[in-house]
């Protein structure tokens, strides 16, 4: 019925929806070594210091920023510029900032999503395949090419994140029994998958694609789009956005409204589309821009994608997988119920720490165990009003069966870490490089969430004998019980 499944730079995106992952969950069933693009001699062109910036800045973000300059991107209008912070290449105020004033504004004809694959040399050959891995083999052709017109903002792509998709074994071990490591592996073949699957094409058009694309290429665009793309804006799906992608996230920034928005033209003469980036929230000159990457992620989500995670106690969540089995004598039954109550043969259920259980879960977990004396709420007679009644307790020996198979469950997954939770706290006290922090939070997480959901049915367990269940109900209904649950009887005159 239920089991577990023990399924920075930090630089923006607004949210890397534009990829649909396989769904894992607990079924309650630093830097690489190598290089991960081959190394080609830069050109030096305008690369001497800004006289804007920090002398103390790598070179290439001097050149970066010079190139934004005499593309006409840094004018009156633009607030902000490069600097390094603790989170890594961020954006600083060259003013105090009001909250939702605009901070720079990028013109469409320097986005790169799919409008600028199918324009280019290789949109026909990348045209049947999905978004992202068009922009992905763009990318990286792109970054092959000492010419693009986009070489100053490549040259300052980090080579690779602290996403879990990036570490080694050794560090993914440190995620023994967590639902991380478990999507992150799917998450891997996936890539890999579609990596051989985009091969036939490179290999047949070895005119548009000169150099050769190994995996190590496809992961790097992968998590470059994953961490750094745009998403959700006014008909644009995926889209990097140089300059604006500096900006970094912050937990203290509580909205995601207004942080950006596309407009346009950009002016009397232009027909171009603008990206305009806001503060979101007041900001003193000389401190970092942050905006809100997204409210809903989990820890789990801001490790795969971003590389970090958060101390906040809403990050923290475990997600329940639950499925109706085709051998229950009910299967047929049962699916017709949860489907006409938008749901299905698997339900997943996000568990986040100290918040209420997802609606439809106690539901489903007792339509799960509906049996026995029970079976007949699931007649015909019942099928419109029988979601109702699994919105409360059905018999005692059903919420008992809930109970005991989701605490057990729970128990054994976290009988899967490999440290306790009295042991990920006691390090969280050492000074950790960055991704053993992220797991040990993250394995901290998930441990917290978990202990959650067992006391909450643990202590469902000890209410039983108090709670009003389905008979009592409908008795009270037709007049016949007591509001202390006594049967009321009629003498016949």
């Amino acid at each position: 019925m239920a089991t577990p499944n023990p399924t920075y730079m930090p630089l923006p995106s607004s949210s890397s929806n534009f990829l649909s992952l396989p769904r894992t969950a607990t079924c309650i069933s630093f830097p690489l070594k190598r290089p991960l693009l081959h190394p080609k001699p830069r050109l030096s062109l305008n690369s001497l210091a800004s006289p804007d910036l920090d002398p103390s800045l790598p070179s290439n973000v001097h050149t970066f920023w010079e190139w934004l300059r005499q593309e006409g991107l840094v004018s009156s209008k633009t607030h902000v510029k490069p600097a390094i912070f603790p989170e890594g290449l961020g954006l600083a105020t060259t003013k105090d900032l009001s909250k939702n004033e605009v901070v720079l504004e990028v013109p469409k004809r320097f986005w790169i999503n799919p409008d600028a694959v199918a324009n280019s040399e290789i949109g026909n050959v990348c045209s049947g395949l999905k978004p992202w891995i068009s922009v992905a083999l763009f990318l990286i052709r792109e970054n092959f090419k000492e010419d693009s017109r986009w070489r100053r903002y490549l040259d300052i792509l980090p080579q690779e994140t602290d996403s879990t998709v990036f570490w080694s074994e050794e560090e993914l071990a440190e995620l023994q029994g967590t639902q991380l490591l478990s999507t992150t592996l799917n998450v891997k073949e996936y890539v890999k998958s579609e990596f051989h699957k985009v091969e036939e094409i490179i290999l047949r058009h070895k005119d548009l694609f000169p150099t050769p694309i190994t995996l190590d290429d496809f992961f790097w665009a992968f998590g470059i789009l994953r961490s750094r793309a745009f998403s959700r804006l006014r008909g644009q799906n995926l889209v990097l956005i140089p300059f604006a992608d500096l900006v970094n996230h912050s937990a203290d920034v509580t909205s995601e409204e207004h942080a950006w928005e596309v407009k346009g033209p950009a002016g009397l003469f232009s027909w171009d589309i603008l990206f305009s980036l806001r503060s979101p929230i007041s900001v003193k000159a000389g401190e970092q821009v942050f905006i809100q990457y997204d409210l809903k992620k989990s820890n789990a989500d801001l490790a795969l994608d971003y590389g970090f995670v958060e101390s906040k106690p809403d990050r923290n969540a475990y997600t329940l997988t639950l499925e109706i089995p085709e051998s229950d004598p009910f299967y047929d039954d049962k699916l017709d119920i949860a489907e006409t109550n938008g749901l299905g043969e698997t339900a997943y259920f996000d568990i986040v720490l100290d918040r209420p259980f997802p609606d439809a879960m106690l539901p489903f977990l007792r339509l799960l165990a509906l049996g026995g004396t029970d079976a007949f709420l699931l007649e015909s007679l019942f099928r419109n009003s029988i979601w109702g009644h699994l919105e409360m307790p059905v018999s005692r020996a059903n919420e008992e069966f809930v109970c005991q198979v989701v605490r057990n469950a729970c128990e054994v997954a976290l009988s899967g870490y490999r440290t306790t939770l009295e042991e990920d706290e006691k390090l969280k006290e050492e000074k950790l490089d960055s991704r053993l922090r992220i797991a040990v939070g993250i394995r901290e997480g998930e441990k917290r969430v978990l202990q959650q959901i067992i006391k909450i049915f643990k202590d469902r367990e000890l209410e039983l004998d108090e709670l009003e269940y389905y008979q009592e109900r409908r008795l009270k209904d037709l007049g016949l019980c007591g509001e202390q649950g006594e049967i009321i009887f009629w003498e016949s005159k």
